[in-house]
């Protein structure tokens, strides 16, 4: 007799995930962890930046020191403005026409794109009744939602939308992109700050792991509101927008990104995923940031992706790694996704270990493994290990 039990536990701002799996076997209970012996591979890419939406082309970019160009937002309430990085017309132009679309959120619009392009560069087209969906968020369609409270606010509770109502849930693009696949079964919002990718992936691992489901479509997406902005602006972690050459303080981007994970051996493997631990005061960051480092082993990989974004982040992630580590931090190309932004560093690591360079950098990579660590802003951390077989992705590529 067998059951299956799946636990979910939070500690401060944080989400602790573990699955357990109790075999009884002549009367005595033996205890499994999942994922002991299952091992979860990348089976598509996609992402949805201020610099475009296709992989390759996104990383070629990169590689030659392009950045989005910055673009300043007006508050209507304060006259505040904020230095940001928006996504381009043209990377979800090619969405397909559905109902579901036509009034859904730019945040919908860019999770959508993101994970239809991560089924679409699977070599093997996954069996979506056999997949699971698993959404991470932070900061959840700001857009709708505004404009759904404001009119309640200005006219009273009768002038609430019904249409706009729906949008106001963090499970929405959720909701939305599953109905667009078509998968009916399991799907999951997971909500953080920006290390919150780092646990999506820890679920989706989790469910592979139980043998549940064949794949699992992790996305995560962030949309771009005055709102937002004005909210990390009164934490003192936005950059000054008179300065915005001064290089301190966060530009808060939007878009999305999409890792397709499967049992099948696919090129890219996920060696481990640490789903971290929080930190209560920013001094204690560097510290547990090490320990995760620690167990990811960073002692035999050829590089880390970080997430540096100018904020104390930067110095709490430098005094972990130490001097010797190689290190490139996507966000201060393109800007603070939050949500996004874990999604973002693991494609970056799997186009480092693809192509075997990095931006900013003229010696290549060598070795195949590469860490991608995770520090948010209201004290999340945590982080992964890839291990990918470079000389299958450079004659897949050839």
């Amino acid at each position: 007799m067998a059951t299956e039990h799946y636990c979910q536990s939070s500690q401060a701002s944080g989400i602790r995930l573990c699955a357990l799996k109790f075999v009884r076997i002549r009367g005595h209970e033996r205890e499994y962890r999942f994922a002991q012996n299952v091992s979860s591979w990348i089976a598509g890419l996609s992402w949805v930046t201020p610099l475009g939406s296709g992989v390759d082309s996104v990383w070629e970019r990169l590689l030659a020191g392009e950045r989005p160009p910055l673009e300043k937002l007006q508050s209507e309430h304060n006259a505040a403005s904020y230095l940001v990085h928006r996504v381009p017309d043209h990377a979800t132009k090619n969405l397909p026409p559905h109902p579901r679309l036509r009034r859904a959120s730019a945040i919908s619009r860019f999770a959508a794109a993101a994970g239809l392009g991560a089924i679409a560069d699977a070599e093997v087209a996954p069996n979506l009744e056999r997949s699971a969906l698993v959404f991470a968020i932070s900061n959840g369609g700001v857009i709708y939602t505004r404009r759904f409270y404001s009119e309640i606010v200005k006219a009273g509770a009768q002038s609430a939308s019904p249409l706009l109502f729906p949008e106001t849930v963090f499970n929405a693009p959720a909701s939305h992109l599953a109905a667009i696949l078509g998968i009916c079964g399991t799907s999951y919002t997971v909500v953080g700050d920006g290390a919150v990718g780092v646990l999506a992936l820890k679920l989706a691992d989790d469910l592979l792991a139980s043998g549940q489901v064949d794949t699992c479509l992790v996305v995560a997406a962030e949309e771009i509101d005055p709102l937002v902005c004005e909210a990390y602006r009164q934490w003192r972690l936005l950059r000054n927008s008179r300065s915005p050459e001064n290089g301190r303080g966060m530009i808060v981007s939007e878009g999305a990104g999409a890792v397709l994970l499967s049992r099948n051996d696919s090129g890219c493997e996920v060696k481990k995923i640490d789903a971290g631990s929080n930190f209560f005061r920013r001094a204690e960051a560097s510290a547990k940031l090490r320990r995760t480092l620690e167990r990811l082993g960073l002692k035999g990989a050829s590089f880390c992706i970080g997430s540096a974004n100018g904020t104390f982040v930067d110095a709490a992630e430098r005094r972990a790694l130490g001097e010797n580590v190689r290190a490139y931090y996507p966000k201060l190309a393109l800007g603070d996704s939050i949500g996004a932004s874990v999604l973002w560093q693991v494609i970056a690591a799997v186009q480092g270990l693809r192509t075997g360079r990095l931006p900013g950098s003229v010696e290549p990579v060598r070795g195949s493994r590469a860490i991608v660590l995770a520090c948010g802003v209201n004290q999340q951390i945590g982080g992964l290990a890839l291990c990918s077989d470079r000389e299958k992705y450079r004659s897949a590529l050839s």
